[in-house]
């Protein structure tokens, strides 16, 4: 049997006539219950406090609607649709939600907003990926890799949703730091401290940003 060829999809670059000054892309990534998403939303409330627009794109979130799984889709659109579109957490559905919030993040940052994104993001390759994205568009300072370290041993204890208790218990398959790899950062624009209090961590990414120049002086 013949395969049918692929169709080609006829789509061309459209550019803005509004030129506007990149925000960046501020990429969280660590283990489950590493605090990725706390420091994230601290780093955000510092950031209105200083009159920037900032705008936190959290994994659990997400998950929720742009790179919901089959099981939410299906009511809505169906079991069909729900197969050929749901991510799950397979390695390629991984690599899918990451490039999917990658391309939105590079729209946020293209905007003037400074994006923060809290994902676990296990691949180094996805994450290289997602930076490649956003320093094409702009420059690379426009990406900042912030790697929330924090021992296994901490984020079980965390354990703020019960996955590695159900991990440990054989009831999640897959699941990063237990059965499935975490490939750590290795030469993060930013390495945390994770067992640090959330406040010197915040204070830690906002002074950063300060010295890149990525918030602007009043």
């Amino acid at each position: 049997m013949t395969e049918k060829p692929t169709e080609k999809t006829l789509v061309t670059w459209h550019e803005q006539s509004v030129a506007r000054p990149r925000g960046c892309v501020v990429w969280f990534t660590g283990l489950s219950g590493s605090g990725k998403s706390t420091v994230a939303n601290g780093v955000d409330a510092k950031l209105h406090g200083l009159g920037q627009n900032s705008f936190v794109l959290d994994g659990d979130n997400i998950r929720h609607g742009l790179n919901a799984s089959s099981e939410i889709l299906a009511p809505i659109h169906g079991a069909e649709f729900a197969k050929r579109f749901g991510l799950g957490f397979a390695a390629q559905d991984r690599e899918e939600n990451i490039r999917r919030i990658g391309c939105v993040a590079e729209i946020f940052c293209s905007s003037g907003v400074i994006a923060l994104t809290a994902f676990v993001s296990p691949y180094r390759l996805d994450r290289q990926r997602v930076r490649e994205v956003v320093v094409a568009g702009g420059s690379p300072i426009d990406f900042v890799e912030v790697f929330v370290d924090t021992p296994l041993e901490i984020c079980e204890r965390r354990d703020p949703k019960g996955l590695y208790q159900k991990a440990r218990a054989g009831e999640i398959k897959g699941f990063t730091g237990i059965d499935a790899p975490y490939e750590a950062p290795e030469k993060p624009e930013l390495h945390l401290d994770g067992a640090q209090p959330v406040e010197k961590l915040a204070d830690q990414v906002i002074a950063f940003l300060t010295n890149l120049g990525k918030i602007s002086q009043a």
